[in-house]
């Protein structure tokens, strides 16, 4: 599974297996704690990650919604930075 970005210590990546399930999504990991969340929504579909990680994890996604569909719809990896 490639790693899309990296920042906090969250590790965030996409699998890239054509049986892979909608709705798009990624995974997140932040220490022993994992998420999945839902790119059109950004909401976590499932998981157990601290509130903050799931604040920080959703501003990173908010800002690249579009790319991050991209690369689930073309399967082309990109690293995405975090942004301030």
């Amino acid at each position: 599974m490639p790693v899309i970005a990296r920042f906090y210590g969250i590790v965030v990546k996409i699998f890239f297996f054509k049986a892979e399930h909608n709705p798009p999504h990624f995974h997140a990991i932040y220490g022993e704690y994992s998420g999945v969340f839902n790119i059109n929504t950004l909401e976590m579909m499932e998981g157990d990650l601290p509130n903050e990680a799931k604040r920080l994890i959703k501003k990173w996604a908010g800002g690249y919604q579009k790319e991050l569909l991209e690369i689930w719809n073309s399967q082309n990896f990109k690293e995405l930075p975090w942004k301030e």
